[in-house]
């Protein structure tokens, strides 16, 4: 399979990476209702089985139970899996001394002595300055204890300003994780992937399938239930404006034997430098979204979802 390097000169990973978000989660992904412990290490084997070896993972999600399940999924395979996971500068944390333990935190239920990448979850850190935040890490890097570091949810500013402050130190900034989809391209607008080149950091894309808009399940009939009954989106009125780029996934994908949802996800990768994470609950969810590598499609197309998708730039 081919690899992506994450950030500049380090970690070779695949183009797509597996979300654990749902992994334990109850109040966002109903965990226990339809899917428990046996579907999400069916889950994991799958993506193995698929070459797909890297996963993200964060403290936060449900309160660390995600990196238990994969600490305990890992020691029972043999094969080499990729890390990544999240701090999140809460309130209570303003020294370094709070970064590391929330570290060691992580490497415990991780079960393992080193995470391949660790990201700051988001940028605004309270009472810890980024220069403290950054410098934490850097350390954790000479230590042997981090791999890479990355950030999530910065804007273009705040990702030189953590570069700066890291290449003070001579660790480069690896990956800043982001909301991006064809149906989210902010990033391009606010300038965040411009500068990811620049600097030679690597996109990491979530929500790559915009709530599931891009799997082409939803049409303007549909009645929303949960939290997509107050997203306008997902409303009549939004399921019409997107029927044209649904349409042209249904198109392309034809010519390959490719689902919406695969060609969106190949899209993202078409673009170099951006890895999206999928979030999986189920072993067939994983197949589904592993049918989005191997395959390529012509430049023409690209710039048709490009064009088609241009006001969903701001």
């Amino acid at each position: 399979m081919e690899t992506i390097t994450l950030g500049k000169n380090g970690l070779a990973v695949p183009p797509l990476c597996i979300g654990t978000w749902a992994w334990g989660d109850k109040v966002f992904w109903n965990y226990g209702n339809g899917y428990g412990e046996e579907q999400l290490q069916a889950a994991f084997n799958a993506a193995l089985d698929a070459g797909i070896t890297f996963f993200d993972t964060a403290e936060v999600y449900s309160l660390g139970l995600s990196e238990q399940f994969l600490g305990k999924f890992m020691k029972q395979s043999s094969q080499k899996v990729q890390i990544a996971t999240k701090f999140g500068p809460l309130p209570w944390r303003w020294d370094g001394k709070s970064i590391s333990d929330a570290l060691t935190a992580s490497l415990q239920r991780l079960q393992v002595e080193k995470i391949e990448l660790y990201q700051v979850h988001w940028p605004f850190a309270f009472f810890l300055t980024q220069e403290t935040l950054m410098n934490t890490l850097a350390d954790e890097v000479k230590r042997g204890r981090i791999g890479a570091v990355g950030v999530s949810n910065y804007s273009a500013d705040q990702m030189r300003e953590a570069h700066q402050i890291l290449a003070a130190r001579g660790v480069p900034l690896a990956v800043n994780q982001v909301r991006y989809s064809l149906l989210t391209r902010q990033i391009e607008g606010k300038g965040i992937s411009q500068t990811a080149r620049d600097l030679g950091v690597t996109i990491l894309a979530y929500s790559p399938l915009a709530q599931g808009l891009l799997t082409g399940k939803y049409t303007p009939s549909y009645k929303p239930q949960g939290a997509r009954s107050i997203d306008p989106r997902f409303s009549q009125d939004g399921l019409n404006k997107i029927a044209p780029v649904l349409s042209l996934l249904r198109e392309i994908g034809e010519k390959y034997d490719r689902t919406p949802a695969q060609v969106s996800l190949n899209w993202l990768i078409a673009q170099g430098n951006v890895i999206p994470i999928a979030g999986v609950k189920t072993a067939e969810q994983v197949k589904q979204n592993a049918g989005a590598l191997g395959w390529k499609m012509t430049q023409d197309e690209i710039a048709e979802l490009e064009k088609i998708t241009r006001p969903w730039l701001h």
